[in-house]
């Protein structure tokens, strides 16, 4: 009997220490969502973060825009006019997130829950061991009945909208996606195949591989932002290199001038050659 009690007691306390361990990864692999927005300058970008054990996995700088198609009843009563609905995600949102090796995402909303924006990452190995991340897929939930953007809304409801699979903002693995020009993407809206816009901009976003607490890595630029940049800088050096021509030239012609005005001048009349 003391042999039946003792095998209990250590059954017991294996599935006690089991919970325990259980318990504890849980809270080591707690993730938690930060609102760093109060840090921007520009009333319109908002900037959160994800960490994970205290450190962050996760940074998100962005301003955006959405356009959302709705319906509303004419005066007639009977027919439906669509309308548009523009505003951006506000700085004050909630934060949401998850942390992997290879997919990440955090979720943002707002309004209590009227509006829930959730971006899904994910890291990917190419050829010669070369690794990128993106944005695989955007999901945006939206409430018409909320009236502050939404005015007399026909079956106001909940609705989601959600890109096909993406392959947006490719940045290699271990650094930051930065763009300064606008990114737009496109869902489709459960409510009647409605097509939503969401701009960004004044991006700088890294999902996977953040060395420094709050701080992002060394920062890829867009092409968009690229072509830019040198459609500015092009006509400096077409610039610079005219009057560097010019310079030439006339440095040429100057000492050409002095060249010729040591010389000796030989007279134009032939009959004064026969007096030398």
């Amino acid at each position: 009997m003391a042999m039946g009690r003792l095998g209990f007691s250590t059954t017991k306390s294996a599935r006690l220490l089991l919970l325990g361990v259980l318990a504890l990864s849980v809270v080591l692999a707690e993730q938690e969502g930060e609102n760093l927005s109060g840090l921007s300058n520009n009333p319109d970008k908002a900037i959160f973060a994800v960490r994970e054990n205290g450190t962050t996995c996760l940074m998100v700088e962005f301003a955006v825009k959405f356009l959302v198609p709705y319906d509303v009843r004419a005066l007639n009563g009977i027919d439906l006019i669509t309308e548009q609905a523009a505003f951006t995600l506000p700085r004050g949102a909630e934060i949401e997130g998850k942390c992997g090796n290879t997919e990440s995402e955090i979720q943002i909303s707002w309004k209590n829950n009227a509006y829930t924006l959730r971006i899904y990452f994910s890291k990917e190995f190419r050829d010669k061991g070369t690794a990128v991340w993106k944005i695989s897929k955007v999901q945006f939930v939206y409430d018409t009945s909320e009236k502050s953007h939404f005015i007399n809304a026909n079956n106001a409801g909940k609705h989601t909208a959600s890109t096909h699979p993406l392959s947006a903002l490719v940045t290699p693995a271990g650094r930051s996606f930065v763009c300064q020009a606008q990114q737009t993407l496109t869902l489709i809206s459960s409510d009647h195949q409605k097509v939503i816009t969401m701009s960004m901009y004044d991006i700088q976003i890294q999902p996977f591989d953040i060395a420094s607490d709050f701080m992002f890595s060394e920062p890829y630029k867009c092409i968009t932002d690229q072509r830019e940049r040198l459609e500015e800088t092009l006509p400096l050096i077409l610039g610079f290199i005219l009057a560097l021509i010019i310079v030439i030239t006339l440095t040429v012609y100057h000492f050409h001038l002095k060249l010729t005005a040591t010389q000796p001048q030989l007279p134009r009349d032939r009959s004064m050659y026969k007096n030398m």
